[in-house]
């Protein structure tokens, strides 16, 4: 596996974003106030990046158990996100801001990333500080990185900003891109079934926005530095890119092809993520694969 350098995870879905703040918020204001005025993220672990291929331990960690007693023990929640990843082709210097305009002369292309997460950890840790050992345990990052200029030709536009962004983070042109991708599930047995088929053109904020908001502190980026998109949602059910979201928190099971059904994964199961650019197989983000298996225990 090549040697990346910092790991930085968004939640730049408005699809998501809505889904989630439905599933545990308020479904009638799902959406936290600050989310439309700037790309909400954080600092991930570049040391838990994993390359296709490699075991997915399932992490154990706290949880609140539906009688309220807290516990720990191995997750009973694991889920794949389905995202894409910028990566940063130059150093930019600290105290310096990255502007809209320059934003593409730091990128060095695109690259599939899988960002596992334990849902009952993350849900029992996540405030007041945000994710921890619900997400520190494993990224896929592909090893196909698709060069920006071989993905000029399905630049789009993204979907309308409203309220109209701060001026720093105000678009200069498209920077959304026709990447459709997809998640499959394989049993043990080697039974699959596509979970779902997306696209990179649903995100709300775009990644010169990511980029320009992650600087826009004087903080500075590194050639190798990974910027994750979050989980890519779309509109529609088949188009959401979790499980977490298809199982709506477990209380709606998917069938799979065999007749199976499941509403996290369980071990044995393998992921797969798939993304290509447009109708060019030549533009293709590769395949990313990782087994479930059992946690080495704590």
């Amino acid at each position: 596996m090549r040697q990346w350098g910092e790991f930085t995870d968004f939640y730049s879905s408005e699809h998501h974003a809505q889904n989630v703040g439905k599933m545990f918020r308020d479904p009638d204001n799902a959406l936290l106030p600050n989310w439309k005025h700037l790309p909400v993220g954080y600092h991930g672990r570049s040391s838990s990046l994993i390359a296709s291929g490699e075991p997915v331990w399932r992490p154990s960690g706290q949880r609140k158990e539906a009688d309220g007693s807290i516990t720990f023990g191995p997750t009973r929640k694991l889920d794949f996100e389905l995202e894409v990843g910028v990566v940063i082709s130059r150093d930019s210097e600290r105290g310096r801001p990255i502007t809209m305009a320059e934003a593409d002369s730091y990128i060095k292309g695109l690259v599939l990333v899988n960002d596992w997460s334990a849902r009952d950890i993350q849900a029992w840790e996540y405030v007041p500080l945000g994710p921890f050992l619900g997400k520190n345990f494993a990224t896929t990052v592909g090893d196909t990185v698709v060069p920006l200029s071989a993905l000029e030709p399905v630049r789009v536009e993204g979907p309308a900003q409203d309220p109209t962004p701060l001026p720093y983070l105000q678009r200069v042109g498209p920077s959304h891109f026709d990447i459709t991708l997809e998640a499959w599930h394989e049993t043990p047995e080697g039974v699959r079934t596509l979970l779902t088929h997306t696209n990179h053109r649903h995100l709300y904020w775009d990644i010169r926005q990511q980029l320009v908001h992650h600087t826009s502190n004087g903080c500075n980026v590194r050639a190798g530095d990974i910027l994750a998109s979050g989980t890519i949602s779309g509109p529609e059910r088949e188009s959401w890119g979790c499980l977490l979201e298809l199982s709506w928190n477990g209380s709606k099971p998917l069938t799979l092809e065999d007749g199976t059904q499941r509403t996290f994964l369980e071990d044995g199961d393998t992921v797969e993520l798939r993304g290509w650019a447009g109708d060019d197989p030549s533009v293709d983000l590769g395949v990313i694969r990782n087994p479930v298996v059992a946690g080495r225990g704590a």
